[in-house]
């Protein structure tokens, strides 16, 4: 007979939650290039690059850059290649995308690639879902094909209707 005392079997199980948003970046700073550029579209290289070597690049750190080009304006290939040089003078990791999901999908790719997985080995994992809004799709894909080869059992979503995936 029970003694009426609940307990709760998720928390006592091996169950490891894996959760993206442990992975998301603390700051995320926009530097729009069109800044930069005459009336938003014209890149004259010399006002270009005294404008660089006039922005203190200091004042972002701690942040993730995220570069892009809020205007239709064409810019020679070298034009974000010398801010993200500029943003690594200061110590700054930055990632060129036009839009948001972009720069998230390219900073997820990045970081679960770098991801030791091994504490993960021949162990229940669910990678939590329904989490924060910037975490893309392909980042769960990742982590899916991260974990498979390596996880005793995934699941994903919420420890009490996970659904099943390995």
């Amino acid at each position: 007979m029970s003694d009426g005392t609940i307990v709760n079997k998720v928390a006592e199980s091996p169950l490891i939650t894996f959760n993206l948003e442990d992975f998301l970046p603390k700051t995320v700073r926009k530097i729009d290039l069109s800044q930069w550029l005459e009336e938003g579209y014209i890149l004259r290289e010399t006002e270009f690059r005294n404008a660089l070597k006039n922005t203190n690049f200091a004042l972002y750190q701690g942040a993730v850059i995220h570069l892009y080009c809020g205007t239709d304006a064409i810019l020679p290939a070298w034009a974000p290649l010398l801010v993200a040089s500029k943003c690594s003078d200061a110590g700054l990791t930055c990632i060129w995308s036009e839009s948001d999901e972009g720069f998230y999908s390219a900073f997820f790719r990045e970081h679960l690639m770098e991801h030791n997985w091994n504490e993960y080995a021949a162990k229940p994992i669910i990678i939590k879902g329904c989490g924060d809004q910037r975490i893309p799709k392909d980042a769960y894909v990742l982590a899916t094909q991260y974990l498979k080869p390596i996880a005793k059992k995934i699941s994903y979503g919420e420890a009490c209707s996970a659904v099943p995936l390995k």
